[in-house]
């Protein structure tokens, strides 16, 4: 992904369960410092997602790394940036906060 430019990548999800599974993801950005770069414009991330037995889907997100990620002299030398995805169980009245927001 070239920094300013959007690009869309695809989580596949299973339930390999023989019970419909509702859940919630929750994100993580790898390198820690570079997490402020990352903008996510559409995610599935803190919405309850339903599986059903057996299903699998493909989870969209479609994102941009900030320009001013190669300005930074910290990120000099951070050439990867993983995303990555835990997908957990919602509990029943259970909310999740927005990370940033009270």
């Amino acid at each position: 992904v070239v920094p300013g430019e959007t690009a869309l990548a695809f989580y596949k999800a299973k339930n390999p369960t023989d019970k419909p599974i509702i859940g919630i993801s929750t994100y993580n950005v790898i390198p820690f410092e570079a997490g402020q770069y990352f903008n996510k414009i559409q995610c599935f991330c803190f919405e309850e997602q339903r599986l059903n037995p057996q299903e699998e889907v493909d989870m969209p997100v479609f994102f941009y790394i900030d320009p001013e990620f190669v300005e930074d002299p910290k990120m000099a030398n951070v050439d990867l940036i993983t995303l990555s995805y835990t997908f957990f169980e919602a509990k029943e009245g259970q909310k999740l906060p927005l990370p940033g927001y009270q």
